[in-house]
């Protein structure tokens, strides 16, 4: 059992190595990436819009954010209230009067989700088809999450990446929240694993396939958007961003994707199993619905962040350096390139020490996933479910 232990941990060494040295810089956390505006720069329309859904404790704050745009170009916004619960509705209306924003941003009543439809991508698609029906032309189109808030250049700065670098989508992966234990525990970690599955610096590179972006906030030219054949070609897709984004890269232009500061959300993750439910929904998806994908998740988070953990005390303790020193290199490989994601969220760089623990929970999470789309329940999510065929 010592023999097999010592040659995982060496492997798992021997692959947060390589993992740090040729997965596209993965670890590398500079955020707020955007590009300046220069004199003289185009300031093509652009409207945004808005798909919210039981968002009424948070919806003055992000809507008000979007309505303060410092942008020299025309602008608009459309908010689509995707059947709330709540007063989300009539609280953005009166976000609209207090603004004084009623030549310039709307809020529309969503109508029933037709099947095959997820969700938040038909309220996409109805404050689409609204915005046109009403007249819009844009050049880009603005797609913010109902819980985001926007620095006032946000847009000014997308429009000058998306025009300088000739990007067909521009995206940013906005600041989560972070302040409670909980949330310095999951959140760093979850973000870390993200841009570990879609290394950023591939996403961005015409000549790699990988393609990514994050939903809370993205600019897409509408050139491209009509290229894909409109919000419909992702109609069904539970992971819609990167959906989105593989659309986009194969069929309509670049990609650009970033960490963001100046860009966040506002909604605190309120307990373990908001977190856990957010995970399960989308985890087995990503797998493809495969059992086999599953397995070899499985393994290779034991090899990567068990493995490195059992055999530094397990070496430690029976006085055995040829078990502890590759558990200890890997640990440590893993700790520092983590590190940075910490520094991102203001979190103590200690918190790295505890990402093994952070990643069993995550692991936990996809096998749960999985039992939850066998049961037809994996794409719960404020109240509807939503399970595409596998």
């Amino acid at each position: 059992m010592i023999k097999v232990l010592r040659a995982a941990a060496w492997i798992g060494a021997a692959t947060w190595v390589g993992l740090v040295v040729a997965r596209g810089r993965f670890w590398d956390s500079h955020a707020d990436g955007l590009s300046l505006p220069e004199p003289g720069d185009p300031t093509p329309d652009v409207h945004a819009v808005v798909p919210a859904r039981n968002e009424a404790d948070v919806i003055a704050r992000t809507l008000g954010s979007l309505l303060a745009q410092d942008y020299a170009g025309r602008f608009a916004v459309t908010l689509v209230d995707d059947r709330s619960d709540d007063d989300t509705g009539a609280v953005a209306r009166d976000t609209i009067e207090r603004h004084g924003a009623h030549g310039r941003a709307r809020v529309i009543e969503g109508r029933p989700r037709p099947d095959g439809w997820t969700g938040k991508v038909w309220a996409l698609a109805e404050g689409v088809a609204s915005a046109r029906a009403h007249g819009a032309h844009p050049t880009y189109w603005w797609f913010s999450d109902a819980d985001v808030e926007h620095d006032p250049d946000t847009l000014t700065r997308l429009v000058a990446t998306a025009t300088s670098r000739n990007r067909a989508l521009v995206s940013q992966m906005v600041a989560l929240h972070c302040a409670s234990p909980l949330e310095q525990l999951l959140i760093p970690a979850f973000v870390f694993f993200f841009r570990m599955l879609y290394p950023f610096a591939w996403a961005n590179d015409d000549n790699h396939t990988t393609a990514a972006a994050a939903g809370g906030c993205v600019l897409l030219t509408n050139d491209a958007l009509d290229r894909i054949g409109g919000i419909e070609r992702i109609k069904g897709e539970l992971i819609d961003d990167c959906a989105l984004a593989a659309a986009v890269k194969h069929d309509a232009g670049g990609l650009w994707l970033g960490l963001a500061t100046r860009s966040r959300s506002v909604r605190p993750y309120a307990s373990f199993e908001t977190i856990w439910s957010m995970v399960a929904r989308t985890a087995y998806t990503q797998l493809r619905y495969s059992p086999l994908l599953l397995a070899g998740t499985v393994a290779g988070m034991l090899l990567l962040y068990y493995v490195p953990v059992a055999a530094t005390f397990a070496g430690l303790r029976r006085c055995r350096a040829h078990l502890a020193i590759p558990g200890l290199i890997s640990w440590g490989v893993m700790a520092l390139a983590y590190v940075p994601t910490l520094k991102l969220y203001r979190v103590k760089p200690a918190f790295a020490l505890a990402l093994p623990l952070a990643a069993g929970l995550y692991t936990a999470m996809t096998i749960d996933s999985a039992r939850r789309h066998l049961l037809g329940a994996g794409g719960t999510w404020k109240g509807r479910t939503f399970t595409p065929n596998a």
